[in-house]
C-alpha cells in the first residue's frame, strides 16, 4: 500500500524563520511539506529528504524518457507518415496487450 502524501502548509518567511525547528521536525516526520513566501509570493519549499530524493528520481525518469523521445524522432526523421501511423498503431497496441495481460489475470482469480 502507498503512503499517504504530507499535506502542504503554507507559511510566511518570517514565520518559517521563527518556528524553523518546529517545521524541520514536522517535515522530517512525514506531516507536512511547507510552501515558503515572501510577500505572497512562494518563493521555496521545505521537504523531506525522502520527497528530495523522489524528486530526483522522477527528474532523472523524465530526463531518460525525453532522451528515448529524441533518440525515435532521429530514427523516423526521413520516413513516410503512413509509416509512423502504422508504427505507432502497433507498438499502442503492443502496450494495450501488456498492460491487459496482467488485469486478465487479476481477474480470473
Amino acid at each position: 500500500m502507498r503512503e499517504r502524501e504530507p499535506l502542504t502548509q503554507t507559511m510566511k518567511a518570517s514565520e518559517a524563520r521563527q518556528q524553523f525547528s518546529q517545521v524541520l521536525n514536522k517535515v522530517f516526520r512525514g506531516q507536512t511539506r511547507v510552501l515558503v513566501e515572501k510577500s505572497g509570493i512562494p518563493v521555496a519549499a521545505i521537504v523531506s529528504a525522502q520527497d528530495l530524493e523522489r524528486l530526483r528520481q522522477l527528474d532523472a525518469q523524465r530526463a531518460e524518457r525525453f532522451k528515448v523521445i529524441d533518440e525515435m524522432r532521429a530514427a523516423f526523421a526521413d520516413a513516410p507518415e503512413e509509416e509512423l501511423e502504422r508504427e505507432l498503431d502497433q507498438a499502442l497496441s503492443e502496450v494495450r496487450a501488456e498492460q491487459a495481460g496482467p488485469q486478465r489475470a487479476r481477474t480470473r482469480r
